[in-house]
């Protein structure tokens, strides 16, 4: 089942925008337009980190919000420059936009607020002992792994780049992590092997134990409920793909079960 949540029409960027998680899709579908991007990414450094703390008042609006901002922030500089991709090091670890005042990269945003202070190395079972204040404020009440397959970070094995909105963030990330495991996951019974996106062994503490991301597949129909095959992963290309968007289509109306 193929489905890919949809991009809204833009706001004037002279429109004032209170929501913090509206003001965060205009930026992406500025970035994906071409359109210029200096007042929106201006206005998310002018907030109050306490305010924005108390405008994203639930984990969906975290979400929503800061996938958009990682997206935006990434598509943005490799449209820009696209041989700072060239030092993956660098390009994730250096300050590409300032929230609330903060400057931050794509590995502040993906593993420090995201990810909940883990750390890219270290399987994502060590949390990061040194984490800052404003990484605790806006951070999600839980990791979710989810945000493995709506995050773009310029690799051609990254999934496509949507907009998510605080009322349907649950439903978008379900279909989005669908549609990707669809097209990434390969099922052997013969073997009793099952190929899985690399991000599941990088990260693996998101999604837990083996038996976890057995049940993980199972919930996203890639594996029968009585089988228990052994994992293997599937390598990454780390070949530079920006401006993978997906398809502007409207979501189903009700969420999985």
């Amino acid at each position: 089942m193929k489905w890919t949540p949809q991009l809204r029409s833009p706001v004037s960027a002279s429109v004032s925008v209170p929501d913090p998680v509206n003001l965060s899709e205009e930026f992406l579908l500025a970035v994906r337009n071409g359109d210029t991007t200096g007042e929106f990414e201006r206005r998310l450094a002018d907030f109050d980190s306490r305010t924005l703390a108390a405008r994203l008042d639930t984990d969906d609006a975290r979400l929503a919000f800061w996938v958009n901002v990682y997206n935006a922030a990434t598509q943005g500089a490799l449209v820009e420059d696209p041989e700072q991709y060239d030092d993956r090091r660098t390009f994730f670890s250096s300050p590409v936009v300032t929230v609330a005042g903060e400057r931050l990269s794509l590995d502040d945003i993906e593993h420090g607020i995201l990810r909940r202070s883990y750390p890219k190395f270290g399987l994502g079972y060590v949390p990061n002992p040194l984490c800052r204040g404003f990484e605790k404020r806006h951070a999600p009440g839980e990791r979710d792994p989810r945000i493995h397959f709506a995050l773009n970070c310029g690799a051609e094995s990254c999934p496509p780049i949507a907009a998510y909105t605080r009322q349907r963030v649950d439903d978008q990330l379900d279909w989005a992590t669908e549609s990707y495991l669809e097209q990434t996951v390969e099922y052997d019974p013969d073997a009793n092997r099952v190929r899985v996106p690399r991000v599941m062994l990088w990260f693996r503490g998101d999604f837990g134990r083996k038996w976890d991301i057995l049940a993980f597949l199972r919930r996203y129909d890639q594996l029968p409920g009585d089988a228990s095959p052994r994992l293997s992963y599937r390598e990454w290309s780390w070949s530079l793909a920006p401006e993978q968007y997906a398809e502007e289509e409207q979501a189903p109306a009700g969420g999985r079960e």
